[in-house]
């Protein structure tokens, strides 16, 4: 998948949509996923004519297999409307990343959403749209990842230890729970037994080698089945969120349930929190995850797992009314 390269750190001036005090193009895509989770509560006409009411003349585009997308999105222009779950905006981002002259607007239909909630978008698909009206333009930023298996970009998070070995045995036949993730986490963090790494922040090395249990670099403030591990992650600073857990001084299974719950994970004496723009990890084969894809763990295999912040590499709509403050758990 080709990713359009921009200038890094560079972002345009923030804009306003139709209903605020100027106009821009109206021109719009509405990309829909019909397999969405919340696809049943909005046909995709009652979108169309939410949009027609702010403005925009919109083209529908139904997309039901990775082929569909790139066909609507190969020359697109103007405000693309993705209606779909964290999967189908990653997805659409991946082709959008480093465009210029266009603009992503998320309208959530998934389970976890954490794209839209760690923006303050949140709602039923014609209230999210009515809140775009006079809606700011603001830079969204990707992560990078340079690996051994290869290169990666994430919206939400990448990371190795208890999250990434939880995914590389989900069963995504049990179907998506948010409460059988949280506590499929708590109990591989208290069991997780990890290699000490020495991780290295914007060019500075850690000074010992530590064995964590929990290593996640995040840009949103949750990642899989809403697990709200960072909950100041600013998606627009320039900088990642580097979140983990010494294996050696970590709390017990209920007390990382209780603090998911109360979203207070960061609070923790055991979890260290820090912002970088370059993450280096040593590589010794183990399983990482890339957003919500498995990077199974090779064995033998050594290296270094570089993550980077691609600031602004894509803009986005966020409602002026429902900003990233309002995130409810």
């Amino acid at each position: 998948m080709t990713l359009h390269d921009a200038a890094p750190g560079v972002a345009p001036e923030p804009g306003v949509v139709p209903g605020g005090d100027t106009l821009p193009t109206t021109e719009a895509t509405l990309i829909y996923n019909t397999r969405a989770g919340g696809s049943e509560r909005s046909s995709p006409d009652h979108l169309v004519e939410a949009l027609h009411q702010l403005g925009y003349r919109p083209v529908y585009r139904a997309t039901d297999s990775e082929d569909d997308l790139v066909h609507a999105l190969r020359e697109v222009e103007g405000t693309v409307f993705v209606a779909g779950g964290d999967g189908t905006i990653r997805a659409a981002t991946m082709h959008l990343a480093g465009r210029e002259g266009v603009i992503l607007g998320i309208i959530p239909m998934g389970t976890a959403n954490n794209i839209g909630r760690t923006l303050g978008i949140q709602g039923e698909p014609l209230d999210v749209i009515a809140g775009y009206r006079g809606a700011q333009v603001q830079p969204f930023d990707l992560g990078r990842v340079t690996a051994p298996w290869g290169e990666d970009v994430f919206l939400e998070a990448c990371g190795c230890g208890a999250f990434a070995e939880v995914l590389a045995e989900y069963n995504p036949d049990d179907g998506k729970s948010p409460l059988r993730a949280v506590q499929a986490l708590g109990s591989a963090l208290s069991t997780f037994d990890p290699a000490p790494i020495q991780l290295t922040l914007d060019g500075t090395p850690e000074p010992d080698e530590t064995p964590y249990a929990l290593l996640e670099i995040l840009n949103t403030r949750a990642t899989g089945p809403r697990l709200r591990l960072a909950t100041n992650a600013d998606t627009s600073d320039g900088l990642l969120d580097v979140i983990r857990i010494d294996a050696d001084h970590r709390d017990g299974m209920l007390t990382y349930l209780a603090a998911l719950a109360r979203d207070d994970f960061e609070a923790l004496p055991s979890v260290r929190s820090d912002r970088a723009r370059v993450i280096e990890i040593p590589y010794h084969g183990q399983a990482f995850h890339v957003d919500g894809e498995v990077r199974a763990g090779e064995q033998g295999a050594v290296g270094t797992v570089r993550v980077e912040c691609w600031p602004g590499a894509v803009q986005v709509l966020v409602p002026v009314a429902a900003p990233a403050a309002a995130d409810t758990p």
